[in-house]
């Protein structure tokens, strides 16, 4: 998914989430102990037409390994998986197995939905991609795959323009600006040098830069008032150089499909995406994109904190009556080469290094190059991003909006930020 902000992603589900509040509080039965008998588990997942045939030949391979275990699949599409699962958290009849997104797992979590994962093993995860599916210090995530945030560069448009790119591994967030603004101008504004480059994503790497974050392990906004404000002052230096659009064209972008956004029409030179997005990317525009570090303060690589996202993760039920095989299921996704060369990148890179090492041949050359890139900056990373509180949908909705704001030139950095943190802060109440 490109870096953009997330629109509030429970609006169908009110009545769902408010019975959801309701009953969670409750929940954490006495889970009964592996049986040696014949076992049934409910696993439910959103996905493509091609994903549901692929989870179809993971349940196979691992029910051929484990004969004593039955796997049911309940699937469907994002737009009704959420209200359907918080209708089902609700009258207790939630799936033993729950594919689970990140905005979503601090308050599943929270409110005792989902089982601690002990038996999963976790050895072969990069430790800051473990500790992604932890709320309050327990597992209760376990990440499918990795993205991280890059900048996207189409080779082509930057060689047209004669202006050379900087080492991504020394670059600062004034190089991004200036080197951006000069294609701008080279191209005479008929291809801009970057797109827009004021997303949540963009902002969490940029507090965490400077020492801060976007949410706190506790649930709070990890950055204040002044914090919010040099970034804002950053996305008007970027405005006035002429470095990314008009707020008009960003404003459009964000809500094109991916093959009408600005890098795959050649309006754009570069622009900032999860890393998972280059095979559709280089499709779209017809170039074989290149993958670059985003920049950093000092313009070290080794400070920029980068970070790993968590293309969605494997969680359980708090109520399932099977732990034991539920965690099974869970390990076996994650850790088994068979699994691994069965689901490849479908769910992104594979976190176990181990599996992705292996099957990285048999990736798309996208992939296969994204694969590559992971693995490159695995020395890089910072800490694990905290995952998003409840509200935290709402709070990034309101930071990105404030963003346009700027963009749009309608208010100075100082005001935008003074709003946008009122809005924040009452999200997360």
């Amino acid at each position: 998914m490109m870096f953009r902000a997330q629109k509030s992603l429970l609006p169908k589900a009110a009545a769902a989430a408010a019975a959801l509040s309701l009953v969670l509080t409750g929940c954490g039965s006495s889970p009964e102990a592996g049986s040696d008998g014949p076992v049934t588990l409910r696993f439910s997942w959103w996905g493509s037409d091609v994903r549901h045939k692929m989870t179809e030949k993971l349940i196979e391979a691992f029910e051929a390994e484990n004969p004593n275990i039955n796997i049911e699949g309940e699937y469907g599409d994002w737009s009704g998986y959420w209200d359907k699962l918080a209708t089902q958290v609700a009258s207790q009849d939630a799936p033993d197995i729950i594919q689970m997104d990140a905005a979503y797992l601090g308050e599943y979590s929270e409110r005792g939905a989902l089982l601690e994962l002990k038996d999963v093993d976790l050895s072969k995860f990069d430790q800051p991609v473990a500790d992604s599916g932890k709320v309050d210090g327990k597992q209760y995530a376990v990440t499918s795959g990795v993205n991280a945030m890059v900048v996207m560069a189409n080779p082509a448009l930057v060689s047209a323009s004669g202006v050379a790119l900087p080492d991504d591994k020394t670059w600062t967030w004034d190089d991004l600006d200036s080197t951006a603004a000069a294609i701008t101008k080279a191209s005479g504004e008929k291809v801009w040098g970057s797109g827009q480059v004021n997303s949540d994503a963009a902002a969490n790497l940029w507090f965490r830069q400077h020492g801060k974050s976007l949410f706190t392990s506790d649930g709070k906004l990890g950055f204040e008032e002044s914090d919010l404000a040099e970034w804002y002052e950053y996305q008007a230096r970027m405005r006035d150089s002429k470095a990314v659009p008009p707020a008009s064209v960003i404003t459009e972008d964000a809500t094109a499909s991916i093959d009408q956004q600005g890098l795959s029409t050649g309006k754009f030179a570069m622009n900032m995406y999860w890393s998972n997005q280059l095979g559709a990317l280089s499709k779209a525009s017809g170039q074989d994109l290149e993958i670059r570090r985003p920049p950093s303060v000092e313009g070290k690589a080794s400070e920029a904190q980068q970070f790993y996202k968590s293309s969605m993760f494997w969680s359980a039920s708090s109520r399932t009556k099977h732990p034991a095989e539920a965690q099974k299921f869970i390990d076996f996704v994650t850790n088994n080469a068979t699994a691994g060369e069965i689901g490849l990148a479908d769910r992104g890179i594979p976190a176990n290094s181990d599996i992705r090492a292996a099957v990285v041949s048999k990736l798309t050359p996208a992939d296969a190059k994204t694969a590559r890139f992971i693995d490159e900056i695995s020395s890089e990373l910072g800490d694990a991003a905290p995952v998003p509180p409840a509200g935290g949908s709402a709070a990034v909705e309101a930071l990105t909006r404030y963003s346009l704001e700027v963009h749009f030139d309608r208010l100075s950095p100082q005001d935008a930020a003074k709003k946008a943190m009122d809005e924040a802060k009452s999200a997360l109440l």
